[in-house]
């Protein structure tokens, strides 16, 4: 039997694998729900996501697991327009749609480039001048496309954008570790706009994106179905792991009941408690995992009749930069960006709080997290009376950061861990942090465990 501890999205994707290799696991929970991060309610016909809403077409592990699941159906692409806008003077400037990661691809594109002063943009397109560098060291999302792309970049692109999705501080988190792409463009052809302008392919028609019609809960509930409930324990939350030596076994404590025998263990908890619960195994190891560090984030959603909204809803959200000294970080506008979210008489909006730029703002209550929300987005759509719904979701310790040298550290995790057969961990701590790489990760990581315990019987 192996143990998988914890039953966020990579603890049922892993259990989901195991189950069709017919491997018998037991999957331990702490909480009575499932799903981790995913989370979706229906509140008087809104369908509200409290954490991540979309599933990247360009990785595939979670669409094809949607689809082995019998979902296919059931996905849905974002609602044209897809535009998404960066603000800049307490306006909204849309990023082109010949661009990746904001990064405008064309010289027209370039030129619309609203967030970009001339002395930006001129930067920017002198990136094809620009000496690549040598050295393979890890560096910064910040070094990195200040050395390629200047100043502003940074300030306007980098950190709302390629920070902002990790809720991490620009100048700490790895580019190799979350955006390897751009320096292997760099080392490839000594030019990353160069790289992209002979590999990047035009979007597809449906865009970047896809999630489930009612939202990716769907996703949760349609592992938890697929799974014997048998081998599913909720409100088990494990307080350690043991290791017998005379019998192999792992021993899985909980505060319910005797503690479980394990051929293998699958730790996908977040790097913190798996560093808690290696403890007794080795010290040292478990102090490397809790090396990751975690950020908290908060989000609020609002929903208002559209006709108190004076600015049209065109797109899918926008991005805040720290330079323009807003609390939020960034808003979706849920109902225009998916179909069937909202009534047709209502506008529903999601704004986000917190992460390593403002962790002070989190000490403040729900009410004052929706008046901060609601105030700042008055500012920037000109909405004229209060919302009609809240709601609040907070996220503690919740975001892990793969800062400069994360991937070997990773690596080094890895090796302490061979000398523990069957022993795995997976999750957004330690090689991906979206969905579908969590996905792919933990399905990865339950198959090799699999067939490490086949090979030592």
């Amino acid at each position: 039997m192996i143990a998988i501890v914890g039953g966020g999205i990579s603890g049922l994707a892993a259990a989901f694998e195991l189950q069709r290799q017919r491997v018998d696991f037991r999957l331990f929970e702490k909480s009575r729900r499932l799903g981790g991060l995913i989370l979706t309610e229906d509140v008087d016909g809104l369908i509200i996501e409290a954490g991540p809403d979309a599933l990247l077409v360009q990785k595939p592990a979670a669409i094809e697991l949607c689809r082995e699941l019998g979902l296919n159906d059931h996905l849905v692409p974002t609602s044209p327009p897809r535009t998404a806008y960066i603000v800049r003077n307490r306006k909204l400037h849309p990023i082109p749609d010949r661009s990746f990661l904001g990064i405008p691809l064309t010289m027209t594109a370039l030129a619309r480039c609203g967030f970009l002063s001339a002395v930006g943009k001129a930067r920017l397109a002198a990136e094809r001048f620009v000496t690549p560098r040598t050295s393979a060291e890890d560096e910064s999302i910040a070094d990195f496309m200040q050395r390629r792309f200047g100043r502003e970049a940074v300030d306007y692109l980098a950190e709302p954008l390629l920070a902002g999705i990790h809720a991490g501080d620009v100048k700490r988190l790895s580019m190799q570790a979350l955006f390897p792409r751009l320096p292997e463009a760099e080392k490839q052809y000594g030019s990353v706009l160069r790289a992209l302008g002979k590999t990047e392919r035009p979007r597809s028609a449906e865009g970047a994106f896809l999630s489930l019609d009612r939202g990716l809960g769907d996703l949760v509930t349609a592992l938890e179905r697929a799974l014997p409930g048998s081998a599913v324990e909720r409100e088990a939350g494990v307080t350690r792991i043991a290791f017998d030596a005379t019998s192999r076994d792992y021993l899985i404590h909980t505060a319910r009941r005797e503690p479980v025998r394990a051929r293998g263990v699958i730790l996908t908890t977040p790097a913190y408690v798996t560093g808690t619960l290696l403890q007794d195994l080795d010290p040292h190891l478990a102090e490397h995992c809790r090396a990751i560090p975690y950020v908290s984030t908060a989000s609020v959603s609002l929903a208002y009749r559209r006709e108190a909204i004076a600015d049209p809803i065109e797109g899918v959200g926008f991005l805040v930069p720290s330079a323009e000294r807003l609390h939020i970080l960034a808003a979706s506008w849920v109902s225009s960006k998916w179909p069937g979210r909202a009534p047709p008489h209502l506008a529903l909006l999601r704004v986000f709080v917190g992460s390593a730029r403002d962790t002070e703002i989190l000490r403040r209550s729900d009410e004052e997290l929706v008046r901060v929300a609601h105030e700042e987005l008055s500012q920037l759509m000109r909405i004229r009376e209060w919302p009609s719904v809240t709601r609040v979701y907070r996220w503690e310790r919740a975001s892990a950061q793969h800062d400069v040298g994360h991937l070997e550290h990773v690596r080094t995790i890895e090796r302490k861990l061979e000398r523990f057969q069957g022993l795995t961990v997976t999750g957004s701590g330690f090689r991906g942090v979206g969905i579908p790489d969590c996905i792919s990760d933990a399905r990865r990581t339950a198959e090799l465990t699999a067939a490490r315990i086949c090979t030592s019987r």
